[in-house]
């Protein structure tokens, strides 16, 4: 398994053979509703956009998980698994080959890989997004993804999974608190899923950021401080902190899995 972070929710998972662009925003600002006045966030360096790519999957149909200009310059012939919302975006923009992935369904590519959709993020009052399960059907590693720390107590049956990306710090808004769920969500996810290795998103990378948001946005959270919930509650799950645009290989032990099964 390797896997690169491309910064804010994005990455390459090159997992059973196949590459997958999960959250892509790879080129062009980062805006919600074109608001540059309200968030706008950029790359301090062009980048390349990944090739040879097999799969494009998408949790959430907003910009900074379906990023349109993106969308607009990947190849449109490459399979979509999104959210139901995302599903819609990719479909009116043309793409060929898009399914829409509900809550406790399946997407598979018989004997290589399964794509479990699980209850994600809530994005509006009747919205909710999708977290993912990847497992490579030939050596069994797995992976679970949900980019703001909302875990639903249903991914318990897929423990043990060996790899979490997901936030690790919390980011809270005035009147509306916690939106993102980093360390407590961290910790949450660690005790139900006992992953060897967790990986933060939703943060950080390569990126300015400007606007409005950025003052009344407050992050709290360090790794040193996760470290230390997970030392209290008896949790040996690694933190890794990825470089930005740095493939690397995740090595895992080899377990005996028991428990759930996909």
């Amino acid at each position: 398994m390797y896997l690169t972070w491309l910064d804010s929710n994005s990455w390459l998972i090159e997992i059973a053979d196949k590459r997958i662009l999960l959250d892509p925003w790879l080129v062009d600002a980062l805006m919600f509703g074109n608001s540059a006045w309200f968030f706008k966030s950029e790359r301090r360096i062009a980048r390349e956009i990944p090739q040879n790519i097999d799969l494009i999957l998408l949790s959430q149909g907003l910009p900074d998980h379906a990023h349109p200009p993106t969308l607009k310059q990947l190849d449109h012939d490459i399979p979509v698994v999104a959210s139901p919302s995302a599903a819609k975006l990719v479909k009116e923009l043309g793409y060929a080959e898009v399914t829409a992935l509900p809550h406790g369904e399946v997407f598979e590519i018989p004997s290589l890989l399964e794509i479990w959709a699980v209850q994600g993020s809530p994005t509006g009052p009747t919205t909710l997004e999708n977290g993912y399960i990847l497992k490579d059907l030939v050596d069994g590693t797995s992976i679970y993804y949900e980019p703001h720390g909302y875990h639903a107590a249903a991914i318990q049956k897929f423990a043990p999974v060996d790899v979490v990306i997901t936030p690790t710090i919390d980011l809270k808004l005035p009147l509306v608190g916690t939106v993102i769920k980093g360390q407590q969500g961290a910790l949450q996810v660690a005790k139900w899923l006992k992953p060897q290795v967790i990986l933060p998103t939703a943060a950080g990378g390569d990126l300015t950021y400007s606007g409005f948001l950025l003052n009344i946005l407050k992050a709290e959270g360090t790794k040193e401080s996760l470290r230390s919930l997970f030392d209290l509650n008896d949790i040996s799950t690694q933190i890794l902190e990825p470089q930005p645009w740095e493939r690397f290989e995740v090595k895992l032990q080899k377990l005996t899995k028991a428990g759930g099964e996909f």
